[in-house]
C-alpha cells in the first residue's frame, strides 16, 4: 500500500451484502469477514444484510443502500459464479441499465488477477465487477472467504482509504454526482 502518513484517514460509511440461499448471520463467514475488515479500517460498517439469489431482492435491497447518503460504498459477497442462481452481476446490470450509473471494469479485471496469484486458473469462474450507482460505489466479489480476503486486503482496503497514493476512490467522492 502506497499510504502518504501526512494525508488525513477519511472514514466512509461501508454497507455489506451477502448474496445466498444458504447462509444466514450464523453461518455467513465471508460476510462476518468482510464487516470485521471494514471495522479495523476504521470505516463504519453502515449496514449489513443477506439476500436470496433472486435479482428481485438485490436489486430493491441495493437502490435503497444507493439512496441513503449514509452509505458510501456497498461490498457485496457471493452470486457472482456461474450457476444459474448466481445472479449478482445480472441484479448490477440491472442497476447500470436504469441509467445513472457507470461500470468500472478495473475493478473485475484486477481482482482477476490478484485472485489468480491465489487459485490460478480458476479465477476465470468469477464474474466479480464493480459499478458506480449515483455517486455509491458498489463491489460484488465472489462468497468464499479467500476472495473476500483478496479483494479487501489487496485492492479495496487501499482504493477505500483516502491516504492511499497515488490516487484512491475517496478523493473522488466529494465528485461523484457532478453533472
Amino acid at each position: 500500500m502506497a499510504i502518504d502518513p501526512t494525508r488525513t484517514f477519511k472514514p466512509i460509511a461501508i454497507a455489506v451484502l451477502t448474496v445466498s440461499d444458504t447462509r444466514d448471520l450464523a453461518s455467513d463467514t465471508s460476510g462476518a469477514l468482510l464487516a470485521e475488515r471494514v471495522r479495523d479500517a476504521g470505516h463504519r460498517l453502515a449496514a449489513r444484510a443477506i439476500e436470496k439469489d433472486e435479482v428481485t431482492r438485490i436489486v430493491p435491497r441495493l437502490n435503497n443502500w444507493i439512496d441513503d447518503r449514509a452509505v458510501d460504498c456497498v461490498i457485496i459477497t457471493g452470486g457472482t459464479g456461474l450457476t444459474g442462481r448466481d445472479v449478482t452481476p445480472e441484479a448490477l446490470e440491472r442497476i447500470l441499465a436504469a441509467g445513472d450509473a457507470k461500470e468500472i471494469p478495473g475493478f473485475g479485471e484486477l481482482f482477476r488477477w490478484v485472485s489468480f496469484q491465489s487459485i490460478g486458473t480458476s479465477t476465470i469462474q468469477s464474474r466479480a465487477m464493480g459499478i458506480l450507482a449515483r455517486g455509491t460505489y458498489i463491489f460484488a466479489l465472489p462468497g468464499s472467504n479467500g476472495a473476500v480476503k483478496d479483494g479487501w486486503d489487496k485492492i479495496l482496503a487501499e482504493q477505500l482509504d483516502s491516504r492511499n497514493r497515488p490516487c484512491n476512490f475517496v478523493e473522488l467522492m466529494p465528485r461523484l454526482r457532478e453533472i
